[in-house]
């Protein structure tokens, strides 16, 4: 009785964090330090990468799939695509496991699930929101932590309840997309993360994100500027070692890299928290993970 009170608690507090960012910035990595970080902080917590290839299988060293796998003493990893997502609500609804078979082996199925707009995005979220919806199977974690698409996939995944709701305004399908967007909408249930590099694409992609997420759910994300340069001097001691001309190609990089990640983490700050995480010299690794979950601010898991 009292574990399940326990459950019945983690689940009714359950906050979602979803991870984004341009292509090549890191933000699987990113992710899986979030993880780190609230599966210390605020106990189980579960990480989730989308889609059919699997990221986090190379570090870890085992397979992921849509069944949840313990990887930490807090942590689990589990892998979601939005046809693994139907099924597992359907077969909740119905309940003959060889119906629910039949049902996904039907080819018009299988081309229904592929070709139908914003149906994959809306049975991930309606598998992401399942437990505070009290719609569906629960999953008992305190903290949600979606290694999500990149940005514009991204931007697909958020605004599909919505378009589904305008599409369809009565019936189940209109009632429970509406009920989605309004937990997107829902700071306090549920964070975004824009992962980006100090240089000019990754930045302006994400301001405009930032823009996009602003006005249609109102939500400010938190930026997180990866992989910045820390030589462990001083910008003007930099300088100083240019004057005497000692190492002056390196001491003209690290100034000029500085510079730029300064300028940038100041376009971020305009508009919200920045959290700068430098780049460390180590492999794709849970090592890496470790040290970079220390840099990251214990309140982005409240």
């Amino acid at each position: 009785m009292v574990f399940g009170a326990r459950k019945e608690a983690r689940i009714s507090s359950q906050k979602i964090h979803l991870v984004t960012g341009k292509g090549g910035v890191g933000k699987s990595t990113v992710a899986a330090a979030l993880a780190l970080k609230c599966s210390k902080v605020n106990g189980k917590t579960l990480l989730v990468e989308l889609g059919d290839r699997g990221f986090y299988s190379h570090v870890w060293g085992r397979a992921f799939g849509f069944k949840e796998v313990q990887v930490d003493s807090q942590l689990w990893v589990a892998r979601w695509s939005g046809e693994d997502s139907l099924r597992e609500y359907v077969g909740h609804l119905i309940r003959v496991q060889r119906l629910v078979d039949l049902i996904f082996e039907n080819r018009i199925m299988k081309a229904l699930v592929r070709a139908a707009p914003a149906l994959n995005e809306l049975a991930i979220l309606g598998k992401l929101t399942s437990g505070i919806r009290k719609i569906g199977p629960a999953f008992d974690f305190e903290n949600v932590i979606v290694d999500a698409y990149a940005t514009g996939h991204f931007k697909a995944l958020i605004n599909a309840p919505k378009g589904m709701s305008e599409a369809i305004p009565r019936g189940p399908m209109g009632d429970q997309s509406r009920a989605m967007a309004e937990i997107l909408r829902d700071s306090k249930r549920v964070k975004i993360y824009v992962v980006a590099l100090p240089e000019e694409l990754p930045v302006n992609e994400s301001m405009e994100l930032a823009d996009s997420l602003e006005r249609g759910l109102g939500q400010t994300p938190k930026f997180i500027l990866n992989k910045c340069l820390d030589p462990g001097v001083s910008e003007s001691g930099l300088q100083e070692l240019l004057k005497e001309k000692q190492d002056s190609r390196l001491s003209s990089y690290l100034v000029k890299g500085m510079k730029q990640q300064r300028e940038f983490a100041q376009v971020f700050q305009q508009s919200s928290r920045t959290t700068v995480l430098n780049h460390l010299w180590l492999p794709t690794s849970v090592e890496l993970y470790r040290q970079l979950s220390l840099k990251i601010p214990e309140d982005f898991c409240d």
